[in-house]
């Protein structure tokens, strides 16, 4: 979306909004040019939005999950209110594609989209998440809601944190932050991956080099030098087969990127989880988009 063209406010459609922390929480749905279909999002806006254009961190949720579940769960409002941050969610898949078996699992299909812009038949045509966040919703929150354009970040959880690491080294011209709770961290090396990427991607696994974040890492040198912060708790029952944080560690250290892997014992994959270090995420990207 270009910015003298920002997207008249008419074409969003305002579900819901709730009052917060002196700011507002409100849900949002709109006709989609990137997926073809209608998507949900949720945005919260800090009390300090109504003096003009906050920092922006977009969440990306994982699997089975969709706009409403970090809203709800999270608990980052509070933190957003206090530094002046704006927190924009998008659903995790397009919704009522059409597509025979989208329904069939809960990890491929509606639900989980993997924030890639698939390349196969059937998917293709409506299962392009990538576009959707960086560039359609991106341009959304930044001309017709007032974040700033300059001064962006990205997080998310699990699959999600697939998103957000893979999306912030892709486009490092959007995202100045970037950090992830539990992430699929080597997605080729997972059986979520490599169902999700078979199906999105096709079976040549040089493209789905492109979306794993590990490998991207491998490729880079320090493409986030104030540091990327990445939390994982040690309870977690996907830690072993679907998540591999150490593949990213060393990736990390191979590229001489700044990590902060934070490892906690007892901790499990879900929010309780997620909303005890929320705190510590939104300072880390506070301090990066100089929101204080």
């Amino acid at each position: 979306m270009a910015e003298g063209d920002p997207m008249s406010e008419s074409k969003l459609e305002l579900l819901s909004e709730h009052r917060c922390f002196d700011g507002m929480q409100r849900y949002y749905r709109h006709e989609s040019s990137a997926i073809g279909l209608p998507m949900r999002f949720s945005v919260y806006l800090p009390p300090q939005a109504e003096e003009g254009r906050v920092p922006v961190l977009f969440y990306l949720a994982g699997l089975t999950c969709t706009e409403e579940t970090f809203m709800i769960k999270g608990g980052a409002q509070r933190y957003a209110a206090q530094h002046g941050i704006m927190l924009v969610a998008p659903d995790t898949s397009p919704r009522g594609a059409g597509i025979a078996g989208e329904d069939d699992d809960w990890d491929f299909g509606t639900g989980a989209g993997f924030y890639v812009d698939a390349t196969q038949e059937p998917w293709s045509r409506h299962y392009r998440m990538e576009s959707y966040v960086v560039d359609e919703l991106f341009g959304i929150v930044t001309t017709v809601l007032p974040g700033n354009p300059d001064c962006a970040g990205i997080f998310g959880h699990s699959m999600g944190g697939h998103g957000a690491l893979v999306l912030a080294q892709r486009h490092p011209d959007k995202f100045r932050s970037v950090s992830a709770f539990a992430p699929i961290a080597a997605p080729m090396r997972c059986p979520w991956g490599e169902k999700a990427f078979s199906g999105y991607l096709g079976p040549d696994r040089q493209a789905w080099a492109a979306y794993d974040a590990t490998l991207l890492m491998e490729q880079s040198q320090s493409p986030f030098p104030k540091g990327i912060l990445v939390d994982q708790g040690l309870a977690d029952g996907f830690l072993a087969e679907q998540l591999h944080p150490e593949a990213f560690e060393a990736a990390c250290a191979q590229a001489q990127q700044p990590l902060i892997l934070r490892r906690h014992e007892g901790y499990d994959h879900g929010y309780y989880f997620i909303s005890t270090f929320m705190e510590d995420h939104l300072a880390f990207h506070a301090e990066r988009l100089g929101a204080d």
